[in-house]
């Protein structure tokens, strides 16, 4: 067994995990986290519009509105400042580093 390309073989298998976890998240995760602060946010307005003169409704209708809301700031704004990092560190070229032809070592 030749040990050397162990951690060549180490890295290219992390680097696929690491591509399988962020094609998960905006595939499926992102879009279903934005889809409950929406539900959350309309179901709010449902109940603040239905409560008519009850006050403990139209309270809880709010607090949903509020919390529907800030979840889809914080998310959008999230998303914004990881995309302006990605922009300004310019990580679109990034790769894993390959190791030197050591004696030895069979590229």
């Amino acid at each position: 067994m030749n040990f050397n390309l162990i951690p060549v073989a180490h890295a290219q298998t992390i680097g696929g995990i690491v591509d399988s976890i962020i094609d998960l998240l905006n595939d499926y995760i992102i879009p279903i986290l934005f889809a409950i602060a929406t539900i959350v946010f309309l179901w709010g307005v449902i109940l603040y519009i239905t409560a008519g003169g009850d006050e403990e409704k139209r309270k809880e209708g709010r607090n949903y509105i509020i919390f529907g809301l800030i979840g889809l700031f914080v998310m959008v704004a999230i998303w914004g400042i990881i995309n302006v990092l990605l922009d300004f560190f310019d990580f679109t070229n990034v790769s894993a580093p390959s190791l030197p032809n050591l004696p030895g070592r069979t590229p």
